[in-house]
């Protein structure tokens, strides 16, 4: 098993090649990547790794072969057609759990463009007297959405509609959004470009026509006392904090752990 995770790892053009044949072994062997490193890696390799690796090694990424990625505290499925969540949408939950840090956090909590449901429920998972709402206008995106709402026991807090940048008719607490923000044109890496829908990366030749869409529906979305952390891309916090701030609300914006701008924090 050493011998073929250095092998397939020599295969990857990844920033991480080696965690991703660790990943892609762990699967094969039905374990954690943890219990794997601890008590198998001088067994044979399992016969499906192979296919795994092929699979790697032409640019697949490593959530949908393997169906989940973790994210904050929770493991969520994903599957193609669902953007895969980043570990840089982690900066959203860290902005409202500083916000709402010494009370005894929001109550109700929207995630507008829900996708695989990964902002939603980490925040329940973080506040677990709260509920929430995703909405999403891609079907896939729903039914993931949905499947990780019962599979991490949400469906008595979390309910998943079909929705785009409407809105709803009520005022949340906490409001999180990671809308589309790349640049039409823009290349991408090829596991991104092949395999993830283009419908949640795209937002037209400046990147920035979802949040032109979201800046007029944002003051009416806030509860008093409450929050909106949406997700940038690095180079956007000048320009989509214009957006909101047009709108008279304060806009404040944090970096993620590489020290790039990440997440606008707006409040009424």
């Amino acid at each position: 098993m050493r011998h073929a995770l250095a092998a397939a790892a020599a295969r990857f053009a990844s920033a991480t090649p080696r965690l991703d044949a660790e990943l892609l072994m762990a699967h094969a062997l039905g374990v954690s990547r943890e219990a794997m490193l601890l008590r198998w890696l001088d067994d044979p390799a399992p016969s499906t790794f192979a296919a795994l690796a092929d699979r790697r090694a032409a640019h697949e990424p490593v959530a949908y072969i393997i169906g989940t990625r973790a994210f904050w505290t929770i493991d969520l499925a994903v599957a193609p057609g669902v953007l895969i969540p980043r570990a840089d949408s982690e900066t959203l939950i860290e902005a409202a759990v500083a916000h709402f840090a010494g009370t005894a956090g929001p109550r109700r909590v929207l995630d507008l463009g829900t996708g695989s449901g990964a902002l939603l429920l980490a925040a329940l998972d973080e506040w677990p007297c709260a509920s929430g709402v995703g909405l999403d206008a891609s079907d896939a995106a729903l039914a993931v959405a949905g499947g990780n709402v019962g599979r991490l026991g949400c469906a008595h807090r979390a309910h998943v509609r079909s929705g785009d940048w409407s809105g709803t008719n009520e005022a949340f607490d906490l409001v999180l959004c990671n809308p589309p923000y790349v640049a039409a044109g823009t290349v991408l890496p090829d596991e991104v470009a092949r395999y993830e829908p283009a419908g949640a990366l795209f937002a037209g030749p400046d990147g920035l026509d979802d949040y032109r869409r979201i800046a007029p529906i944002l003051r009416a979305q806030i509860a008093p006392g409450g929050v909106a952390c949406i997700e940038i891309g690095a180079d956007q916090g000048e320009a989509a904090g214009a957006l909101f701030r047009a709108r008279g609300l304060s806009v404040a914006c944090r970096r993620d752990l590489a020290g790039r701008d990440r997440c606008l924090v707006v409040s009424p």
